[in-house]
């Protein structure tokens, strides 16, 4: 515990109870920084023309584990999405869009005994996932999945919004253009 102290993983509370420390913050710029620098002017790009919170995601232990995320400029208002949120990745379209890109054996490491949603075939031929209400109440999630290649843990883009009435199908058209732009990088 002291060394996760001394390099500021940990700190202690008032109490003397442990909690997070802010070393962990540049430790978690670090992770993955080519996919968040290849990723960043796309989401970036998405959150402004869109006026939608953009944000990147990665496969984490069967969880969804947002590496970074882009509110956009000029909105009233927006979701926000931070860095280090996590879900499971058999719920929200970033679940669906990660579980898009897993083969059978990855799947069943991650979530064994479990099925696949069955709404994959239709996420695999439209390249992008739409839910309504399932991370959140009242927030629709659309995503794409990255195609990375080998090496390189599965990711997703998308974006989350208040309601549904927004067109799920132009905002998933944008999404599958801007992880085939990122996608293009690591080729």
């Amino acid at each position: 515990m002291r060394t996760l102290e001394d390099h500021g993983l940990i700190a202690r509370d008032p109490a003397g109870g442990l909690v997070l420390g802010t070393g962990l913050a540049t430790l978690a710029r670090a992770v993955a920084r080519d996919l968040q620098t290849a990723a960043l002017p796309e989401l970036t790009s998405i959150a402004n023309e869109l006026r939608m919170t953009a944000f990147l995601v990665v496969l984490d232990r069967g969880d969804c584990t947002t590496l970074t995320s882009v509110e956009p400029r000029h909105s009233g208002s927006a979701v926000v999405q931070r860095p280090g949120t996590r879900h499971p990745i058999d719920a929200g379209a970033p679940g669906l869009a990660l579980q898009a890109i897993l083969d059978d054996s990855q799947w069943e490491a991650i979530s064994p005994q479990r099925p696949r949603r069955p709404e994959m075939a239709s996420v695999r031929e439209q390249g992008f996932a739409v839910t309504h209400h399932e991370v959140l109440p009242g927030v629709t999630g659309v995503a794409a999945p990255l195609s990375l290649g080998q090496g390189l843990q599965p990711a997703a883009i998308a974006v989350v919004y208040v309601g549904d009435e927004r067109p799920a199908d132009r905002v998933g058209t944008s999404l599958v253009e801007a992880a085939r732009r990122i996608s293009e990088q690591f080729d």
